[in-house]
């Protein structure tokens, strides 16, 4: 039976992380806390992961997951390209609720779904989901609720909608209510390439266009 462990208990901690480590081994699902809402996890190198977590959700291939990295080096690791605009939003937006859409590495091996060779990615700020990530690698992460659905701001929430399709639910206590804000830059190193916000969230477009240059916009 699904159970949900209390992380802020040090021994429902420790079972619950050994717990998620091994599920995502095995291409199960995890709900986790992030720093906006609540996400459910797969390993984003198991392409049937990736397929059970959209099934679980009730999500198309047209939708894929972003995925949440432990930090910048991965970042240039699953990235083909990583321009000087991002590079400057990263340094100041993250760990936290900023998303970038970039060209992925042609060579990786993997299947996110129609993602027409890009990739979304975010470092979060939280502790939980940056243990995690640095123990598992590269996590395909989307909201944790039902395509359609309010997304889950707490472990609870996740479990009524998603239930025994998940195998560990982390609970980190009440997340925020705002999603990250994704910032498309797939295009930004061709010549005529600008940045273009695809979704506002919990970074202002203001504080975005200050770091990046406002000409960068479309």
């Amino acid at each position: 039976m699904t159970r949900i462990y209390d992380c802020s208990d040090d021994s429902d901690l420790l079972t619950g992380m050994r717990l998620a480590r091994a599920s995502i081994g095995r291409g199960e699902l995890v709900v986790i806390p992030t720093d906006t809402v609540y996400g459910v996890a797969a390993d984003a190198f198991n392409a049937r992961a990736v397929q059970r977590l959209l099934d679980a959700k009730g999500r198309g291939r047209q939708s894929p997951p972003p995925v949440l990295i432990p930090g910048i080096p991965t970042l240039d690791a699953l990235a083909d390209t990583v321009p000087d605009e991002v590079r400057a939003l990263v340094a100041e937006f993250w760990p936290g609720g900023l998303t970038v859409i970039l060209p992925a590495q042609s060579a990786l091996h993997w299947d996110l779904g129609d993602t027409h060779g890009t990739v979304a990615l975010r470092m979060p700020a939280n502790r939980i989901a940056l243990e995690l990530l640095s123990e598992t690698g590269p996590l395909a992460v989307s909201s944790a609720n039902l395509t359609g659905q309010p997304a889950a701001t707490t472990a609870a929430e996740a479990e009524t909608m998603l239930g025994d399709s998940v195998a560990v639910y982390l609970d980190g206590g009440v997340a925020g209510h705002d999603p990250s804000t994704i910032v498309d830059a797939s295009s930004l190193h061709l010549p005529e390439g600008k940045l273009r916000i695809v979704r506002h969230g919990v970074i202002p477009e203001q504080a975005i266009r200050d770091v990046a240059g406002t000409d960068r916009f479309v």
